[in-house]
């Protein structure tokens, strides 16, 4: 199991993953293969702010809700390239991402450290 901490670490290196990855590998062409992951990244990190884990500067987003949002947006995100129509372009960081941000929640605790 993956201890809430160590989500909270992650979540931060997703975002941050997902900001620079158009420039990274290529696929900063202004389209939608580069702002889908760019807002999904902003969006992790701004959630990971507010949840009730170690690592938030806020307690408002309960963990379970946050893991069921980690996973809507690694399924959004995998399947992006062929829902999009730029599967021709870029595909495999979409789908990479996508298929871990699925995964860790699931093999994540519900429960921060600071509670059990």
């Amino acid at each position: 199991m993956i201890d809430t901490r160590t989500h909270g670490i992650l979540d931060y290196a997703t975002g941050a993953l997902l900001l620079a990855a158009p420039y990274l590998f290529g696929f900063a062409t202004g389209g939608i293969e580069q702002w889908l992951p760019q807002l999904l990244g902003a969006m992790t990190i701004a959630m990971s702010l507010f949840t009730d884990y170690e690592l938030s500067i806020s307690r408002a987003i309960p963990l379970r809700v946050h893991l069921g949002m980690d996973m809507v947006s690694g399924a959004l995100l995998a399947v992006s390239p062929w829902l999009f129509g730029f599967a021709g372009l870029i595909w495999w960081p979409h789908l990479l991402v996508g298929l871990v941000e699925i995964v860790v929640p699931m093999l994540t605790r519900r429960t921060p450290a600071r509670m059990v």
